[in-house]
């Protein structure tokens, strides 16, 4: 059966997408709910936890709880990792990056395809928007292949809000994996999200014209923050249209 803090944030969910509650209006109190519902606080907090891990109330300590403005979604297309023109174009859209030099671990050894030990480098890339986080890219590297200048965080930071990654060359083909889960305490904290937030998950891996891994990226995105755009393209063999 059904447990009743269950019913309540259905009810609460409902009144929200409906628009009888407003982004940013503060919900009547816990204490006025509880009556309402005919249920003890505790119950009602439970309601509202729901909601709030769904990111549709914000309980803001010493305020109360509020609906919160829905996230202004960003736009990822896949096969470059590009943003689309209208969010890259957007100055409240910041991407910082940082690069370590590292020797290869065991995952990232095996992203690219190396001995374990080799030297590469780790970019770690977060766009953000004031305090609302879009999405988190760990893009591993071959040290060899890594251009000078990328190396210069300030330098990459620009061209990461438009590529999100690709500091090389264009690659001859992209390979993506996607999937939908739970974030990681680490990503969670990054991302300034819940644990129980479900992401979008994109495991990316480039190789050259000799089948070599230029780059291996790991991007995770809230699920409610971001679009993504696949499309598929029909190879033709041309020795069916020939004879």
């Amino acid at each position: 059966m059904r447990s009743r803090h269950h019913d309540i944030a259905d009810d609460l969910r409902q009144q929200i997408t409906a628009g009888r509650i407003l982004p940013s209006e503060r919900l009547p109190s816990e204490a006025a709910l509880a009556d309402r519902y005919k249920v003890s606080t505790v119950t009602l907090r439970r309601a509202l936890a729901v909601l709030q891990t769904e990111g549709l109330v914000e309980k803001i300590q010493g305020k109360g709880n509020f609906v919160r403005r829905p996230h202004r979604k960003i736009m990822y297309v896949s096969g470059w990792g590009i943003l689309d023109p209208w969010t890259a174009a957007e100055p409240a859209l910041r991407v910082t990056v940082r690069s370590t030099s590292r020797q290869a671990h065991a995952h990232s050894a095996t992203l690219l395809k190396v001995p374990m030990g080799s030297p590469i480098v780790e970019f770690t890339c977060l766009s953000r928007e004031g305090d609302s986080s879009h999405g988190l890219a760990r893009v591993y590297m071959p040290r060899d292949l890594v251009p000078l200048e990328a190396l210069d965080d300030d330098s990459t930071s620009r061209e990461a809000v438009t590529r999100f990654a690709f500091f090389g060359p264009p690659p001859a083909a992209v390979r993506e994996t996607v999937c939908a889960r739970l974030p990681t305490p680490d990503e969670a904290s990054a991302l300034r999200i819940g644990i129980a937030s479900v992401v979008l998950s994109i495991t990316r891996i480039a190789t050259d014209s000799t089948g070599r891994v230029v780059e291996a990226t790991l991007l995770v995105f809230p699920g409610d923050r971001v679009d993504a755009v696949f499309t598929t393209h029909h190879v033709i063999d041309e020795r069916q249209t020939q004879g």
